[in-house]
C-alpha cells in the first residue's frame, strides 16, 4: 500500500462521483437510466432545492441549489426524488473502501469528493491512468456511480485537474503536471479558479486581472498590495492562498482521518417551516437546537466555554439578524446551564421581527472528565440524568425522548429526529 514518496514527485488523484446523489438514485431505481432525475428537498419545508441533478436533468438546464419550481419549468417531466442521505453516507463509505483497496492514504474531502496519494501504489498496480480507470470500473460495478479523476503531483492542482476537465472530457480523467499549469491553466478565465465565486471574480476583475495567468504572474508583494487596497490590512493570507492557487502551489499531503481531529466548534441551524413571532415558539427552537449542540458535545466529550447564537429574520428580501457570542462562567454541555445564555444572547439581540432561522454553536472546547463544581447545583446529578436520556436517544432514535414543547406546532424535534444534516435519511 501506498505510503507516499519522500523523494520525488508525488502522485495524487482527486477522484469526485458525478451527480452523486442522483446516481445513487438512478442505480437503485432501474429503468431511470435515460431519464431526469433531481434530489430535492421538500418545498412545502422551505427546502425545495435542488441537491442533485444528473447529467440528463442538466441537459435541460437544471442545475444544482435552484428552486425545485424553477426547475420543473424548465423540466416538466423532471423525476424528483427525496434525499435518503444515511444511504449516501453508506455509499460514499463503500467507495471509500474501494479506493483503499489500492492506498491507505485517502482523505475525505466532502461526501462524493476524496483525495488519494498513489505514490506508493504505482509499482504494484500500475501507471496511474491504469489505477485511475481501475478504480471507475469497480466504484461502478459496485455502485453504479460513475468517477471522475484529476491526476496531479499535489491536492490542489489534482481538484482543479477534476473541476475543469476531467468533469467535461469523454473518459473522466485528466492529468494536469506542473509543467503544463501555464499551456493549460492560466489561460482560464479566473472564474473557473478553485476558491473563486461570482463575487471574486467581480472583485478580480475590478483589479484588472480577468484569467487565471493574470493572478498567478503578479508578483506576490503586488498582489498583496492590490488586496489590502480593496480588502484591507487583514487580506494578506487572502491574497497568498490565490497566488498559490494560480500557481498551483501546495504542500499538503493527503491526510487520512481529517475528521477524526477535535472540531474547532459544534454548532447545529434551524430554517423554520414558517416565521415564528413569539417568544414561546422561538425558545422551543432555541431549546430544541441547544438540546443537539450539547448532546453532540456529550457524545465527543468535550465541555464548550463559548455560546454563539445566530438568526435570520423576515422579510426575506430585506432580512435582519444577528451572530453574537458569549464566554459562559465555566465550560460545560450542560443543556439547562447552555439554553439559559442561550436565550439572554437571544433576546439581548432580537429586533423583535419573524425568525425565519436560528442557530446554536459552542466552542472553545476542554474535555468534560474536568468540570468545576460549584454551590448552586448538583453537575453530577444534573450529567447523570442527560448520560441516561443519551443513551436512550442513541438507543431508541433521537425522538424517543422529546420535551413537552416539542410537541407544539412549533416543535421540530421529531421531524429533525429523521433528518441529517438538515436532509432525510
Amino acid at each position: 500500500m501506498s505510503k507516499g514518496n519522500k523523494g520525488g514527485e508525488r502522485t495524487i488523484f482527486l477522484a469526485d462521483c458525478q451527480s452523486f446523489y442522483a446516481s445513487v438514485e438512478k442505480a437503485d431505481h432501474p429503468g431511470l437510466e435515460n431519464k431526469p432525475v433531481a434530489v430535492a428537498g421538500d418545498p412545502a419545508l422551505r427546502s425545495g432545492i435542488i441537491l442533485a441533478a444528473c447529467p440528463v436533468a442538466k441537459g435541460y438546464g437544471v442545475s444544482t441549489a435552484e428552486r425545485l419550481g424553477e426547475a420543473l419549468k424548465k423540466c416538466p417531466e423532471l423525476i424528483v426524488m427525496r434525499p435518503r442521505m444515511q444511504h449516501y453516507i453508506n455509499v460514499s463509505l463503500q467507495i471509500t473502501k474501494i479506493y483503499e483497496e489500492v492506498t491507505d492514504l485517502v482523505e475525505i474531502f466532502s461526501i462524493d469528493e476524496q483525495f488519494l496519494d498513489v505514490t506508493g501504489s504505482i509499482p504494484h498496480f500500475g501507471d496511474a491512468m491504469t489505477i485511475a480507470e481501475t478504480l471507475q470500473y469497480k466504484v461502478l460495478q459496485q455502485t453504479g456511480v460513475k468517477v471522475r479523476v484529476g491526476i496531479s503531483s499535489n491536492k490542489i492542482l489534482a481538484k482543479i485537474a477534476t473541476d475543469i476537465w476531467a468533469k467535461k472530457n469523454a473518459t473522466g480523467i485528466f492529468t494536469l503536471l506542473p509543467s503544463a499549469i501555464e499551456e493549460y491553466l492560466w489561460e482560464q478565465p479566473v472564474s473557473k479558479m478553485f476558491g473563486v465565486g461570482s463575487r471574486m471574480t467581480a472583485h478580480f476583475a475590478k483589479l484588472g486581472m480577468y484569467t487565471i495567468g493574470e493572478v498567478a504572474r503578479t508578483p506576490l508583494p503586488q498582489l498583496k498590495q492590490k488586496f489590502r487596497a480593496r480588502f484591507g490590512k487583514q487580506s494578506d493570507i487572502h491574497a497568498e492562498v490565490m497566488w498559490r492557487t494560480a500557481n498551483g502551489l501546495d504542500d499538503s499531503p493527503v491526510t487520512p482521518g481529517t475528521f477524526d481531529t477535535p472540531p474547532k466548534s459544534i454548532g447545529h441551524m434551524m430554517t423554520l417551516p414558517r416565521d415564528y413571532a413569539e417568544s414561546s415558539e422561538v425558545n422551543t427552537i432555541l431549546m430544541e437546537l441547544t438540546e443537539e449542540v450539547c448532546r453532540d458535545c456529550r457524545r465527543k466529550g468535550y465541555m464548550a466555554s463559548i455560546v454563539t447564537v445566530s438568526c435570520m429574520c423576515s422579510p426575506f428580501d430585506a432580512p435582519t439578524g444577528f451572530s453574537r457570542q458569549m464566554k459562559m462562567p465555566d465550560p460545560t454541555n450542560h443543556t439547562g446551564t447552555v439554553f439559559q445564555a442561550v436565550k439572554q444572547l437571544f433576546y439581548k439581540f432580537w429586533d423583535t421581527m419573524p425568525v425565519r432561522r436560528a442557530g446554536v454553536m459552542l466552542s472553545q472546547f476542554v474535555d468534560d472528565e474536568t468540570y468545576q463544581l460549584t454551590l448552586f447545583e448538583d453537575q453530577v446529578k444534573a450529567r447523570e440524568l442527560e448520560k441516561v436520556t443519551d443513551s436512550i436517544k442513541d438507543r431508541f432514535g433521537n425522538a424517543a425522548i422529546v420535551r413537552a414543547s416539542s410537541l407544539t406546532t412549533a416543535g421540530q424535534a421529531k421531524v429533525r429526529s429523521l433528518k441529517i444534516g438538515g436532509h432525510y435519511k
